[in-house]
């Protein structure tokens, strides 16, 4: 079965939440999924690829979101907001949900690149 998860990503700069001094850079990022498939989900699993600017490579992953396992019914959406911490003022994540279908089956949702970047940068 294929399905159809849309997902929406913007992320800002958190000074904030930084300590620049110590090359502690906070970003929050908030997610906006919308089941576009005829068939219900629940999100099982997450996984993230974080580099930041001077090549430092983080994975994260674990069961669902936020401690939450959010079951979406056709054209439902579900949005959540949650951060990273980089050694770096800027950086890139991407990353793939895990879903599963109602019928047992289950498929990944890619999540494009999307930049983390402190507004004084010049990248």
């Amino acid at each position: 079965m294929i399905i159809e998860i849309g997902i929406q990503v913007a992320s800002e700069y958190r000074p904030d939440l930084s300590d620049v001094m110590r090359d502690r850079y906070a970003f929050a990022y908030h997610i906006t999924i919308q089941n576009r498939s005829p068939e219900t989900v629940t999100l099982r699993r997450r996984h993230w690829d974080i580099t930041d600017a001077h090549g430092k490579r983080q994975t994260v992953e674990g069961a669902g979101v936020v401690g939450e396992q959010p079951r979406l019914l056709p054209g439902q959406i579900f949005e959540y907001s949650s951060s990273v911490i980089l050694d770096a003022p800027w950086g890139e994540m991407s990353g793939r949900y895990l879903f599963e279908i109602a019928d047992g089956s289950q498929a990944w949702a890619p999540i494009e690149p999307f930049s983390l970047k402190a507004e004084f940068t010049l990248q």
